[in-house]
């Protein structure tokens, strides 16, 4: 909006006079914004009252005083301007002429569609920091690396807030915030930053993980807090600050991180009213005393503002240093002690503060004093509870609360109490949008509060109580699963994770490992669930480390094993460790007769052994797996154990069965409290209905098995988890690249890449660029496919998984042969079939017998009759895992070789054989292909 010389940008409450910004207070710019949306209309005194303190009752004399400062501030009546007429008896009208337009950089910034990671909202109201904010946003556009330095509680992370959300185009199109404040131990910051931005981290360095994924990404980077984790986090910003040269980062800090491309800006107080401004518009021309009434007002007090008490507030907001958390704090009191009282009590408490500037130290002393004096004026009840709220990290419920305090010393009712009186007096803050209401203490409090838990009470007391706390939630949360309406990753279980964190921290620390061990066992599953592998095995290692001997044998170690196996594998690989652990907690299990963790540890170890390409071992596991759900007795228990037996006999060498299995897998998705697949570290049966879209195309039914392959990869996206969609979409590929179906097939794998390397899930990213390869061959590109198969063969072999190896070698031995390569061709394909004997997966057998048949009849090889031979074979080994599309496609091949060879009837009798069973699939190349030969040997066979 704009009006006489004065431009208002309504989405960010900024006011400009030409170029020169222009300081309203809120509430009369909020009058201001009201005025401007009904020009030259008259606006009744009560409705804008109404409209300008919907919470507030206030009388006529606000409304009047804050009329004043807008027409003092516009200069209302200099020079002949009018802006805000007076209508007695009526209201107020703004009678300057107006006009109005969407700025083209709101216009843009309104159409763009933004990806924000873990950024709050933006703030409804921020005082004294327009040019603060917009030097901020100049400095990210020219320097790209800016840290906020300055005292607790001075508003860095506000500033930081507001220009994420007031930033130009330029400077990013995502922001990703992390709040380092939780964190206790620096080595956890690169793996919250790879949580925050929804990376899966598998090393025990996530950093090449995050660089990979925002290297080419126009992002802000917010890293809030970092002066407690400070060597990570500088160590962390300068890395991506020297490998993603797109990306920008805001830091703050309580002092500068020191590396490589950063620049300081030291954040000042708010602007404080000098000691000769006595009235009440020139003491509100100051950005600390704004700040001061808005708090009072917000408190629900009445208070108005005089010419006697301006020079008061000018007082205590100089003495407070103009510190925006002592601000509010001194505010919230107005409403007890009024203005005078509350002075008096400055005086009192503060005699430590001096006259004019004074160093960062000495601010965050003025801040301790500010806590100090307000700590003082709380009950014996309240400062008990404010002190040993400070245990807390991040947020925290009442229970946890009342816990915390202890019984002993307060009651449950008193301690309810004491928490709502330090609500309301700003000491802790309340999260809103929950069902449950969740507590935090804001950083500086919460240092300040914990020096007085060590200062007068048993702390470890309180820490100790503390840690059985979250102790005795996580083993009632334990047995929670995620539920199809709240599938939706571990965001239930986020919010504690600070929390769970500190008292893991603690309990080590102790000489006696017995909560540290039994913490460790029940966060654990939850640590997996949040896909915080690594953090899980390092917590799990050191209770292996400190399990005596009254705990080996113990359902605790089973737990710890099974855990601990889990995480090595997506950590560091299928190494010897991880199934020596899975190995250990399932013998334990075993002696124990405890049956459910048998089953959850046969599907590990079964999974490793998938994974590693030993299918043979796999076979076995998942037998094992039925005799244990068999036992149990529970449905949900055997539709695992038939979704582990179908995998493994689709990939050895009875697809029939193999579909009898995987459909009743698909039939009775599990739902007893015994068995939850997404910790076993996939969906049985998202995983059992991909491997049944790839059985019923092997089995001869292309039609059915594309339409399934589609159904669970939309199914696999809902589940949001990693490994599930990357399984899910690898697989599905493979029926669209069998079908020929290029389109679909390409889609599937770019979303696969995509989807593995934003989560650095690198196995699958490397797997996927091999299916790339694999494309490009079957499209005829054969250049452009071999580099991308070898690559893929050399990252999965590094990450032994060895699931797709034979295909990406039998694709690289069709490739060779394009490219005329047929010796090297055929060591290939002997390679592959050598991997096909030492690791089981017999249903590729068929077809690699048929690309070495191929092999022998190019040009350099020419040996028919060795190619008949493999033809030959590669018939018997379909039709005896019932492979009905690899006999199609290899009887294609025989009958094409013997229509070379004038043995027209012969072709005809073998591809009609084959033909005849078909029930579908006909529009598919490999049908279209076999009618085709089967007409032309027809007719040449005619007499």
């Amino acid at each position: 909006m704009s009006f006489g010389s004065f431009i208002l940008r309504v989405s960010e409450r900024s006011l400009r006079k030409g170029a020169t910004p222009v300081h309203l207070p809120p509430r009369a710019l909020d009058i201001l914004l009201v005025l401007l949306q009904q020009a030259g209309s008259v606006v009744d005194k009560h409705d804008l009252m109404a409209r300008v303190w919907p919470d507030v009752t206030v009388d006529a004399g606000s409304l009047r005083f804050h009329i004043g400062v807008l027409r003092k501030v516009l200069g209302d009546g200099e020079a002949g301007a009018r802006f805000v007429a007076t209508v007695p008896g009526k209201g107020y009208s703004f009678v300057c002429p107006v006009s109005y337009r969407m700025s083209a950089e709101a216009d843009d910034r309104s159409r763009a569609v933004e990806t924000n990671y873990g950024l709050p909202p933006r703030l409804s109201r921020m005082i004294g920091r327009d040019e603060v904010v917009e030097k901020v946003c100049g400095m990210l556009l020219k320097d790209r690396f800016v840290t906020i330095v300055g005292p607790g509680g001075i508003g860095k992370t506000t500033v930081a807030i507001a220009a994420a959300h007031q930033r130009n185009p330029q400077v990013a199109s995502a922001v990703a915030f992390f709040d380092l404040g939780p964190l206790n131990d620096p080595m956890l910051v690169p793996t919250a930053v790879a949580s925050t931005l929804g990376l899966m981290v598998q090393s025990d360095d996530p950093t090449p993980a995050i660089i990979s994924f925002i290297r080419d990404k126009n992002m802000l980077l917010i890293l809030d807090s970092c002066e407690h984790v400070i060597t990570s986090a500088a160590a962390l910003a300068e890395h991506i600050f020297q490998h993603a040269p797109k990306v920008r980062i805001l830091a703050t800090s309580r002092e500068a991180l020191r590396v490589e491309g950063e620049y300081v800006f030291q954040l000042p107080s708010l602007e404080n009213p000098p000691v000769n401004v006595q009235t009440v518009s020139d003491v509100l021309a100051f950005p600390a005393a704004q700040l001061f009434l808005d708090r009072v007002l917000a408190s629900g007090s009445s208070f108005e503002l005089n010419d006697d008490d301006a020079p008061i507030v000018g007082e205590i907001c100089r003495r407070l240093d103009g510190i925006a958390l002592a601000i509010e704090i001194a505010a919230s009191r107005v409403i007890a002690f009024g203005v005078k009282g509350t002075a008096a009590l400055l005086d009192d408490r503060f005699r430590l503060l001096g006259q004019g500037r004074r160093t960062a130290l000495q601010r965050h002393q003025t801040l301790t004093a500010a806590l100090d004096w307000s700590y003082g004026l709380l009950s014996d009840n309240e400062s008990l509870v404010l002190r040993r709220s400070s245990v807390f990290v991040g947020f925290f419920s009442m229970r946890a609360v009342v816990a915390v305090v202890g019984p002993d010393d307060l009651s449950e009712e008193l301690a309810f109490e004491a928490v709502a009186s330090l609500v309301d007096k700003s000491l802790i803050a309340v999260a809103s949008g929950t069902s449950e209401a969740r507590y935090r203490l804001l950083d500086t409090t919460r240092a300040y509060a914990l020096s007085k838990l060590i200062d007068h009470d048993d702390d470890n007391g309180v820490f100790q109580r503390h840690a059985i706390f979250y102790l005795r939630w996580a083993e009632q949360h334990e047995s929670v699963r995620l539920t199809e309406a709240g599938r939706d990753g571990a965001s239930a279980y986020d919010p504690h994770l600070g929390n769970i964190r500190a008292a893991l921290e603690w309990s080590f620390l102790q000489t006696e490992k017995s909560i540290a061990i039994a913490l460790t066992a029940a966060t654990a599953p939850l640590l997996l669930e949040s896909s915080l592998v690594t953090e899980c095995r390092r917590w799990t290692e050191l209770a292996m480390v400190s399990l005596d001997e009254s705990s080996r044998g113990t359902s605790r170690e089973v737990t710890l094993q099974a855990a601990l196996g889990l995480s090595l594998m997506f950590s560091q690989g299928n190494n010897q460790q991880a199934r020596t652990s899975l190995e250990r907690g399932l013998e334990v299990a075993e002696d124990l007769g405890d049956l459910p963790s048998q089953l959850q540890l046969i599907g590990r170890l079964h999974l490793f052994h998938y994974r590693t390409g030993n299918f043979r071992e796999a076979l076995k596991y998942a037998e094992r797996s039925e005799a244990v759900a068999l036992k149990m007795n529970d449905q949900g228990a055997l539709a695992a154990a038939s979704s582990l037996l179908g995998v493994s006999h689709h990939l050895m060498e009875d697809l029939e069965k193999a579909r009898g299995y995987l459909e009743s897998a698909v039939r009775h998705v599990p739902a007893s409290k015994h068995v939850d697949s997404l910790r076993l570290g996939l969906d049985y049966r998202n995983r059992a209905g991909i491997c049944l879209a790839r059985t019923l195309w092997l089995l001869g039914y292309a039609d059915r098995a594309t339409k399934l392959a589609r159904q669970v990869s939309i199914e696999a996206g809902k589940l949001n988890h990693p490994l599930t969609l990357c399984i899910a979409l690898i697989w599905a590929v493979s029926v669209y690249l069998w079908n020929g179906d290029w389109e679909n097939a390409e889609q599937s794998i770019e979303r696969l890449i995509d989807h593995a390397r934003n989560r650095a899930i690198v196995a699958y990213e490397a797997a996927g660029i091999g299916v790339r390869g694999y494309l490009a061959v079957m499209r005829g590109d054969h250049q452009a496919g071999l580099p991308m198969l070898r690559y893929a063969l050399i990252e999965t072999r590094a990450h032994r998984y060895e699931l797709m190896t034979t295909a990406f070698k039998s694709a690289l031995a069709e490739g060779l042969l394009m490219a005329d390569q047929a010796r090297e061709a055929l060591d290939a394909a002997d390679d592959a079939l050598a991997t096909v004997a030492r690791n089981g997966d017999m249903f590729n057998a068929a077809e690699l017998l048929r690309i070495k048949g191929h092999v022998f009849l190019a040009e350099t090889m020419k040996d028919m009759p060795r190619a008949e031979g493999l033809f030959i074979q590669s018939l018997e080994a379909a039709k005896a895992c019932g492979a009905r599309a690899w006999e199609l496609r290899t009887a294609t091949s025989l009958a094409s070789l013997w229509c070379s060879q004038g043995k027209f009837e012969s072709s005809v009798e073998l591809l009609e054989n084959v033909l005849e069973s078909r029930t579908e699939g006909f529009g598919r190349p490999d049908f279209i292909s076999a009618r085709k030969l089967l007409s032309d040997c027809a007719r040449r066979a005619a007499p």
